[in-house]
């Protein structure tokens, strides 16, 4: 017969498993998804100028809650005249999440003071070296920013990536760094960055968000990043842990560049000049943003991007499902 000691004890460790459980599930629960909504700006190679003013204007019209800039701020090395341009259109206090980009290392530790003071206005916290290696959890949105090519090891960056995204409860992850490997872009860039990270964020289901490349491209949804094997070119992409697409955003207000290779993997591309014949290539670019609204028409996992230049034209549109369970 049992003792009613022991019967006490075990009724206290099945209270204590299940009250353990529930906080777990109620922790998970809210972290795993945005609010309904919740739209977000991604911008790369800015400047200081009145194109640059524009595109954030523009985020500023497009009712953005936060901008993720994915490195090369203003190429004049001058920190605070960066912040106050952000400052007098966005506000002191605007979520504004920035990656390093090679443009920014001469005065990179002025301008990682710069962002952690304005993490410390909004009274957001982060995990890791902000802005070169490092993850933000914001509103639902989990962003892993690593500066893979610009500072630090390419294996390090690998190794926090996949680690700080596997660790994620999210459904929506971005992973944000600004160069690029060759085939990633549309312009002259070079490998710069290596396969492993493309790799270990498609196989997570990340976002691979890039700048670096004056121009804008959008691949299809892509089951192997190294080989750019297209799993389908319908215009609803459905992120899973082994799918994903990338884009550069690069068309932030500094100079905008043209296309010098294309790819079958691509679904648009947005240049000063086109390559002849190219089908998803679309001329004469200008500045803009891309932006991304998340948990739309009532479901969670769905989202609409869309490309808005400074005209008020849309080059790009297209919706992404979040098969993330994490």
């Amino acid at each position: 017969m049992l003792s009613a000691q022991f019967l006490r004890h075990s009724l206290l460790l099945f209270v204590c498993l299940n009250i353990s459980f529930a906080y777990g599930q109620a922790k998970k629960l809210s972290t795993i998804t945005t609010p309904p909504n919740f739209k977000v700006a991604f911008i790369g190679d800015q400047g200081l100028g009145l194109k640059s003013q524009q595109v954030l204007q523009l985020i500023k019209q497009e009712g953005a809650q936060a901008v993720i800039h994915l490195g090369d701020f203003d190429y004049y090395n001058q920190p605070q005249a960066w912040d106050e341009q952000i400052n007098q259109i966005l506000g002191k206090n605007f979520p504004y999440f920035a990656v390093i980009g090679n443009h920014d290392l001469d005065k990179w530790p002025e301008y990682q003071q710069l962002l952690k003071q304005r993490m410390a206005r909004i009274g957001l916290s982060w995990q890791g070296e902000l802005g070169e290696q490092s993850t933000t959890v914001y509103k639902g949105l989990t962003v892993v920013m690593i500066g893979i090519g610009t500072k630090g090891n390419a294996d390090t960056h690998n190794q926090y990536l996949a680690q700080q995204l596997q660790q994620s409860n999210a459904i929506w992850r971005v992973a944000a760094w600004h160069k690029n490997q060759q085939a990633m872009q549309a312009g002259g860039k070079i490998d710069e960055t290596g396969w492993q990270v493309y790799e270990t964020a498609r196989l997570q289901g990340a976002i691979i968000a890039t700048g670096h490349e004056h121009s804008y491209s959008r691949s299809y949804l892509l089951n192997n990043m190294q080989q750019q094997t297209i799993e389908n070119k319908e215009n609803t992409l459905k992120l899973s842990k082994s799918k994903s697409f990338v884009f550069v955003s690069g068309l932030g207000g500094i100079d905008e560049r043209i296309q010098r290779q294309s790819g079958q993997h691509w679904a648009k591309i947005y240049a000063k000049t086109c390559l002849a014949l190219d089908p998803v290539c679309v001329p004469n670019s200008t500045s803009g943003a891309l932006f991304a609204t998340f948990n739309v028409d009532k479901q969670a996992n769905k989202a609409k991007f869309y490309f808005k230049n400074i005209n008020q034209q849309i080059i790009d549109e297209f919706t992404v499902i979040s098969e993330i369970k994490p």
